[in-house]
């Protein structure tokens, strides 16, 4: 029997295509994040962008207990370890002091740091899309008038191989999906002022929508409800329907969301009752009733 003769090159052509390959994806893996065009600074104001930083979670996820404000150290456990909050103080060597605005826009707006590496999507900078250059200037604004802070937060607890951050820029290939906020003209502007709320800077979604495989948010499930999985926590569903299930009203949610406590008198637990007193508590009353009212006409 006579074997088909195997030309030598080819395993040489595959291990150049292979290697070549290889070294493509590394290389490309390395490389900063690029970004669009960036805004130059404007003069912003620190009493708007405060408020727009309490709407945004900021404060409630860089401020631990008994913490410096906005110091960070406060973790988020997932199914893939835990994420620790930097220090987002005006602390030039602990903090974010010797940044730029357009280092803070390319953060808080496109999930990159200064040096051009990823941040990992426990920041949700996938809502931050619809916050204007306007009140990206007001919440950087904000951010210089918080006391700068030495603290040093404790390293993430995250495991190989998601410790590994650039592997976040493949992560963002295939399910980085920015929040497009469109207006929509048969509703009332409170409630699209809500929709823009909910969907956008509170970020609602990151917790109360379920996430794939990898950690991408399941948008045709959204806030149907999610766990943490091996972390242990849960966030309910807050579809219309699923509310209205549970008893809840405009009324209801317009005071639960300023007191913390739900329609039968229990009281939020958890990350949910640190969202009532570091955020929602601090917002206007127009504002709540505006997000009650989409959440309950989504």
């Amino acid at each position: 029997m006579t074997w088909p003769r195997i030309d030598r090159k080819w395993p040489v052509v595959t291990a150049v295509l292979l290697g070549g390959l290889g070294l493509g994806l590394v290389t490309w893996i390395l490389m900063p994040t690029s970004t669009p065009d960036l805004p130059q600074q404007i003069t912003g104001d620190a009493k708007r962008g405060a408020y727009l930083a309490r709407l945004s979670g900021c404060v409630t996820c860089h401020t631990s207990e008994d913490g410096a404000p906005w110091a960070g150290g406060v973790a988020l456990a997932s199914d893939f370890g835990a994420f620790v909050s930097p220090n987002i103080t005006p602390d030039p060597e602990f903090g974010i002091g010797d940044w730029s605005f357009q280092d803070f826009v390319r953060a808080v707006r496109h999930g990159v740091a200064p040096d051009g590496s990823p941040y990992y999507p426990a920041f949700p900078f996938e809502f931050y899309t619809t916050l204007t250059d306007r009140d990206l200037a007001d919440m950087w604004a904000a951010v210089q008038e918080v006391p700068p802070s030495n603290f040093v937060p404790e390293e993430n607890e995250v495991p190989l191989p998601f410790s590994i951050r650039q592997g976040v820029k493949l992560w963002r290939t295939f399910f980085y999906e920015p929040v497009d906020y469109v207006v929509d003209e048969t509703k009332s502007t409170s409630w699209n002022r809500g929709r823009f709320m909910v969907e956008g800077p509170a970020h609602c979604a990151a917790c109360h929508t379920p996430r794939n495989f990898a950690g991408g948010l399941e948008t045709d499930a959204q806030f149907a409800g999610a766990s943490g999985g091996t972390a242990g926590w849960t966030a309910p569903p807050i579809t219309t329907v699923a509310l209205a299930e549970a008893g809840w009203t405009e009324e209801s949610l317009i005071a639960a969301l300023r007191t913390g406590l739900t329609p039968t008198g229990d009281a939020f637990g958890g990350a949910m009752a640190e969202v009532v007193h570091l955020s929602t508590s601090y917002l206007l009353d127009q504002h709540i009733e505006d997000m009650a009212e989409f959440l309950m006409d989504q």
